[in-house]
């Protein structure tokens, strides 16, 4: 983790760095947290360190476990198939709102994304093909209109990218993501909402098992 710079709050810019290191598994499932340590990384006091865990451990990012103190916690299974059984219902929905609102810029955007996600996968770039798989979700939500949608999702997100770092050490998974992710945006592309939907729903089949079945081999 790098030192932190006066943009935001002390105790927001060590949050966003203690929640990046952990959805990114630089600081992995069960590691001890140990404030003075990360204080003297992120160049802060403990009170923002401190702060920002109580934060973390309220969104079930990490866990007090006693004598070992504060450590990250394990991907929550329930917790995970929550949000994908949420995904099913609202993904379909958000993806045929925002077919209403394509723009020549939206699908300028749209495309790029998809390219980049499909060079990514063949690179072997799994940290830059996950940003991207998350890009191409946020861009739905954001051409959506519905600010619930966008916001909720994007908190998920963080969860749901835990777990995604393992996946996409599955082979061909990622390929076929990007392969149905073209497919959703084709049918969006075409004002074909209907069957966007659709097609949203069958990716979020799809994807549940994939990602429920790594985190179990795990």
């Amino acid at each position: 983790m790098e030192p932190l710079a006066p943009h935001k709050t002390l105790v927001e810019q060590t949050y966003d760095a203690l929640l990046d290191a952990i959805c990114s598994g630089a600081i992995k499932a069960g590691q001890r947290l140990n404030q003075d340590e990360l204080a003297e990384q992120l160049n802060v006091s403990r009170q923002p360190v401190n702060s920002a865990i109580g934060m973390l451990k309220a969104e079930r990012f990490v866990q007090d476990t006693g004598k070992r103190g504060v450590v990250v916690a394990p991907i929550d299974q329930t917790l995970f198939e929550s949000i994908y059984e949420f995904r099913s219902v609202v993904e379909p929905l958000a993806v045929e709102l925002a077919t209403e609102h394509m723009t020549n810029k939206a699908i300028s955007l749209g495309r790029d994304i998809i390219a980049r996600g499909k060079s990514h996968v063949q690179s072997g770039d799994k940290v830059a093909a996950l940003q991207a798989d998350m890009d191409f979700h946020d861009l739905i939500y954001r051409l959506s209109g519905n600010v619930i949608i966008a916001d909720v999702m994007r908190r998920n997100w963080r969860h749901l990218q835990r777990s995604m770092n393992e996946v996409l050490s599955v082979p061909g998974v990622t390929l076929r993501v990007w392969k149905e992710h073209d497919q959703i945006f084709n049918a969006m592309v075409k004002n074909d909402g209907e069957t966007a939907a659709s097609l949203m729903r069958l990716h979020m089949q799809n994807a549940a098992p994939r990602n429920q079945g790594t985190q179990k081999a795990g």
